[in-house]
Parts: C-alpha cells; sequence; structure tokens
C-alpha cells in the first residue's frame, strides 16, 4: 500500500524554492486480492510501515530512504541516469542548536510552545543555555532534510486560530513517513506526548497529526 504527498512545499514553486516528495509503503491487508481497495485498507498505525522516503528537489536531487535498516541518501546522476548512494546509515548529528518552526503564527500557538520557543530564542544565558538559529522554508522536506545533515527540530505547532481544526500536518502521507524516517536515524517524533507512529487511526476517516507535533534530534 502506497501513500504519496507528491509535492511538498508548493507554494515554493512559483518562487523557485525547494519542494520535495513524501511516501510511505504500509503492509497490504491479507484479503485485498480479489476485492476493491478502500480507504480504510490505508488508515494503518505508522508502525505498519515497511518503508518510507522522501525526494528533495533542490540543487541536486536527492533520495533518502529507510526499509527498516537506517536511511540511506542516493543522489540523481544526470549522466548515468541512475541513482548514486551518497550516505549510508544516516545517524542525526548530535549538538547543533537549531529549529525550523514558522514565527509568523507565533502568536495563535499554545502556551507551552510559545514559552519553549521563547527560551531557545533567548540565548545563552536563559534556561536552554545555548543560542539556537532558526531556518524555515516552506517545505517540510527541505526543512527536515537539513536535519539529518546537520541536528536540531522541526516543529509544526497547532495555532489557536480555529481551536477545532487540527494540525496541517497529515499523519499519513507527511508525519509517519517522516516520523519513520527520523527513528530509523536515532531521533524522535511526538504529537502531544506521544510518539507519532503510536497514533490511533481506529475509526479514523481524515487524519491528520492533531494539537502540535515535535520531529527533535535526541539530544535537545
Amino acid at each position: 500500500m502506497l501513500l504519496v504527498d507528491p509535492i511538498d512545499g508548493s507554494s515554493n514553486i512559483d518562487v523557485n524554492l525547494t519542494v520535495g516528495t513524501i511516501f510511505s509503503v504500509l503492509v497490504a491487508p491479507a484479503d485485498v486480492l480479489g476485492r476493491e481497495v478502500t480507504e480504510q485498507d490505508f488508515l494503518q498505525s505508522g508502525r505498519r510501515q515497511v518503508a518510507a522516503g522522501y525526494a528533495v528537489f533542490g540543487p541536486q536531487a536527492f533520495l533518502v530512504l529507510s526499509v527498516g535498516t537506517g536511511v540511506y541518501e542516493f543522489a540523481l546522476d544526470r549522466e548515468m541516469g541512475s541513482w548514486v548512494m551518497t550516505h549510508e546509515r544516516i545517524h542525526i548529528p548530535a549538538g547543533n542548536r537549531e529549529f525550523a518552526i514558522n514565527m509568523s503564527n507565533e502568536r495563535h500557538w499554545a502556551g507551552p510552545v510559545r514559552r519553549y520557543i521563547a527560551d531557545c530564542m533567548a540565548g545563552a544565558g536563559s534556561l536552554r543555555a545555548a543560542n539556537f538559529n532558526m531556518r524555515w522554508t516552506g517545505s517540510m522536506v527541505a526543512d527536515i532534510h537539513r536535519m539529518f545533515k546537520r541536528g536540531g527540530m522541526f516543529l509544526y505547532p497547532w495555532d489557536g486560530r480555529d481551536p477545532a481544526k487540527p494540525g496541517k500536518l497529515r499523519l499519513m502521507y507527511e508525519a509517519n513517513p517522516m516520523a519513520y524516517l527520523i527513528e530509523q536515524a536515532g531521533g524522535k517524533a511526538a504529537v502531544d506526548t506521544r510518539r507519532i507512529m503510536d497514533v490511533n487511526l481506529k475509526g479514523c476517516i481524515s487524519a491528520s497529526a492533531s494539537s502540535w507535533a515535535i520531529m527533535t534530534e535526541s539530544t535537545i
């Protein structure tokens, strides 16, 4: 079973910035052969993923992939017309104090998120005792790809503009596959206080990551 976000960061297209494609591969139900595939067939826990990955289309085209044995990166060799492995068993680097979040929405965030980011912004003399850098491209693929290279964290918080509306990260084809990759690379991926891949989909029709989602390198 394949779930795909074909163009992550589509708002970047008009200004020629980085976009990507995210995919998740799930175990097919045992009875799927010989019948119509239904929506419920896809509503599986992130723990049922057997592979996940993304392509990032920047100065170079990269494919980042895991089949449960670590995370591997491949670069597109245009002359050869094939993908060449550039990194194997990627581990998210420790120690880099960097976060990706859309600060323009700060006034709408829940109090705990505002306080956490305020502590990061306060610098070395604050509770966090470190200076943080902030990056935000408007493409989840681009921001998380940087985390695989440099360490840090990606946050996409719920905000209060429409309190009944869940977070914008789609669980099935954005949050789950990225969580799978991050955990395979030694990091953590959480929504509220729960592991993203433990979110229960039983009875769900519209599956979005609710409240505020964090994807973080394990030492932050």
